[in-house]
Order: C-alpha cells, then structure tokens, then sequence
C-alpha cells in the first residue's frame, strides 16, 4: 500500500530535522514586522543584518558543537578498541580524524611497544572497528608514532585516473615513470636512473599494465633504448618496432640479448674511467631491459642455456645502475626456482600484485612482509593493477597503478616508432 505523500509523520521529521532554521526564519518575520511598525525603515535595516548574523552565529555554533560530539564520540570508540586488540600495552591517540574512505589517526605506541607489533593487530583492529581493512605504518620522524587508516570501503576498488604521459608527444626515463595512485589518492611515481624493479603476480594481477607504463615511458623517450625479452610472446609484440632488438621463446637468444646490453654496460664502465666518472650524468641516454615471463627463461630443459641466462641477467642487474642500465624483470610464478633470493634482493623497487598465497607475496617483496600485514595474497583478485611497492629505504605501499588498453598501447607504439626514426634522421642530417 503507497504512503499518503502529505503524510503528517513526514512533516514531522521534517520539522525535527529543520527546527532551528524554522525557528529563526520565524523569529526574523516576526522581527521584521515588529521593527516596521515601531522604528521604520533605517531600525527594520539595522534589525535585519542583527538577525541574520545572530542566525549564522547560531548555526555555526550549532555545527561546532555537533563536530567536537563526533569527534569525541570517534576518539572514544578508538580508545576503546585499541584497548581491546592491546590491553596490556594499549596506544594512546594523539589525533584521529575523518576522512573520504573511513578515519585515520596517529597514535603514541606504549612504552616498550613497537609499531611493527600494533601491525600484526590490523585484521583484530578491523573486527573491531566493522572495517574493510586497517592499515599501521611508522611515522616517517618518529619510530613511537604509528599511522594508522581504518577503511570502511575499498579506496582502490575504482581504477586509477589516465595515464599523466598519455598524450606527452616525448617523455624522460629521468623524470619520475607515474606508475599509479595510493589508497589515499596521492599519485606514486618511480624513478628509473640507478634502479631495478622486480614485479610479480599472479596471472590476470596486472604485471602487463605496469610493464605497458615504464616501457611506454621508454620508448618515447628519444635518448633511450629498450631491449625486450618476452617469454610469452605477445605481451611485448607492440612494442618490437620500438626496440632496438627483442627475442622470443628461445631461451640461447634471449641469452646473445643479454650479452649485447653487457657489452654496451662494459663499454660505458670503459668511458666513465676515462672520464674520471663513477656513474653516467643525468640526461643521458639509458637502456631499459624488460624480462617477461622470467619463470619461462629459468624453468626450461636445458641447464647450460637456464645457468648462462641467469648470470648474465644477474650481471646487469648488479652492476648495471652506474652505467645506466635498467631492468624490469616480471613473473607470474613467485617462487624460490623463479626468483632466488640472491637474485631478488638485487632489485631496488619490488611491485608484488595480487598472489595466490602470503610465501608467493614474500618472494617478490622479501621475506617477513607477510607477517606484519603486508601481503598481497590479501588483495581483492577483482581489483586488477592493485599491488605493494616496495622501494629499498621505505616500506610496502599498496596502490593501484594506471592502465593502458591496446588501443592505447597500438598508439603509443606507432608513435614511439616513428619518433625512433625521426630521432635517427636527424642525427644522420648532423
């Protein structure tokens, strides 16, 4: 049966709802009827601007008291919950706060307390709070302060905005690549020059629109060069005519690749001593060296070609930052035979995406993560592209990185090729 529309019930929580804006427009009629008859018109203007600013006054007092009940209200919830998840050594908060996704605040970890050890309380805090997930990580100036962020919903269930070079008609590897954005929305950015990036996940994560974003940011730039090994195929195949060279499935050319880019590295490593250098200066042209599939060119038959691969690969990835060789190597097996850890710890930047299990997340990211909440066998499988980064200095962020579909990536090859051949002319012409 369909509500009555005048319903008197409705035109009570109508009323309840705008009782003090119904009061004072009230009052200021009645104001102004009485101020017309008994001053005239100079005392019913000055009793008009009284009202209103008493009203705003009133209001805005109104709307200041209601916030500091809140905020009382949230602090008193947190204190309650972070008492239950740590009784013994209870955090004290020092600022808690609402905010687009949930609340966050910074708290004063107890004496002899660590930060680490509030982490491994996130799922509990969670439970507590009804949330999505809870998020702890150290304050970048205070090891006795924990940041922690309660999510009420997914701030990474949206994909992330364009890619900011999309439409740049060249870019810089030194410049910062854009990779994505942070749960917080803050764009996150990796610089190339003097590092490696180990990425893994498993298969439909999103390692190929990660790779898409740094070999774009390559191959549209002029002083660069990229070298393509693509154990799969055709995950790289629009970008060969951007390449300087690329190999397949053949795990022996993949090899004569490798020790090309060696012998550019040892040429390099030549001029800098000459020069009296340590590392090449900023601007100058850097080679970028994407593996994918890296499980395809270590698993194979053949011992002699497996061995011979991945010491050449450790190689570069070892000595190559000073020379201005890069390496982005991808996985979508994460395991001891796929990545040994004297391999893995090489990498100054390590993307693990979504994983199958918390063992696969720890040998991208390195082994201990898990344990202190950051995983990425915990990532929704629905939300492609999301992943940690982990750089060297800092800990994991999770983010969700940009993505380029193959109209998108068909575009940014044809135009990186024929700038390729632009570029050459007019170094011919010179």
């Amino acid at each position: 049966m369909p509500a009555a529309r005048n319903h008197p019930l409705r035109w009570r929580g109508f009323t309840r709802r705008w009782r003090t804006e119904l009061g004072l427009a009230g009052a200021f009629v009645a104001l102004r009827i009485v101020l017309g008859a008994v001053g005239g018109p100079s005392l019913l203007l000055i009793g008009s601007v009284a009202v209103v600013a008493v009203a705003a006054f009133v209001r805005a007092a109104r709307q200041a008291l209601l916030e500091r009940l809140l905020d009382s209200r949230r602090l008193r919830r947190w204190e309650h919950n972070l008492a239950l998840v740590a009784p013994e050594r209870t955090p004290v908060p020092l600022e808690v706060e609402a905010y687009g996704f949930g609340e966050r605040g910074a708290l004063r970890v107890a004496g002899g307390a660590t930060v680490t050890e509030l982490a491994k309380c996130s799922e509990a805090l969670a439970a507590c709070f009804g949330a999505k997930a809870v998020r702890v990580g150290r304050h970048p100036d205070h090891a006795g302060v924990a940041l922690v962020s309660v999510l009420m919903s997914d701030p990474l269930a949206r994909p992330a905005p364009d890619w900011p070079w999309l439409r740049r008609p060249t870019t810089s590897l030194w410049e910062p690549v854009p990779l994505g954005v942070s749960e917080g929305g803050a764009p996150i950015s990796i610089s190339l020059p003097e590092h490696n990036l180990l990425l893994g996940g498993e298969p439909g994560a999103g390692k190929s629109g990660a790779i898409n974003l740094l070999v774009a940011a390559a191959a549209l730039d002029p002083l660069a060069q990229l070298w393509l090994l693509d154990g799969k195929l055709v995950e790289l195949a629009a970008w060969r005519k951007a390449a300087v060279d690329s190999a397949g499935l053949d795990v022996w050319e993949a090899v004569e690749l490798l020790r090309r880019v060696q012998s550019v590295m040892d040429s390099r490593y030549q001029l800098l001593l000459e020069a009296g250098l340590r590392k090449v200066k900023a601007g100058s042209g850097l080679h970028l060296v994407v593996v994918d599939e890296l499980a395809h060119y270590l698993t194979g038959p053949d011992k002699k070609a497996r061995d011979a691969f991945i010491e050449v690969l450790r190689d570069l990835v070892s000595r190559g930052r000073a020379a201005g060789i890069v390496v982005v190597v991808a996985t979508q097996k994460p395991g001891s035979d796929v990545v040994p850890t004297s391999l893995r710890d090489l990498f100054g930047y390590r993307l693990a995406m979504r994983c199958s299990t918390a063992a696969a997340s720890d040998t991208i990211l390195g082994s201990g993560w898990a344990t202190e909440g950051y995983s990425a066998a915990s990532i929704d499988p629905a939300t492609r592209g999301v992943g940690y980064l982990l750089h060297e200095s800092g800990v994991p962020q999770l983010l969700r990185t940009h993505w380029l579909d193959d109209d998108a990536v068909d575009s940014l090859a044809t135009r990186a090729a024929r700038l390729g051949r632009e570029f050459e002319d007019g170094q011919g012409d010179e």
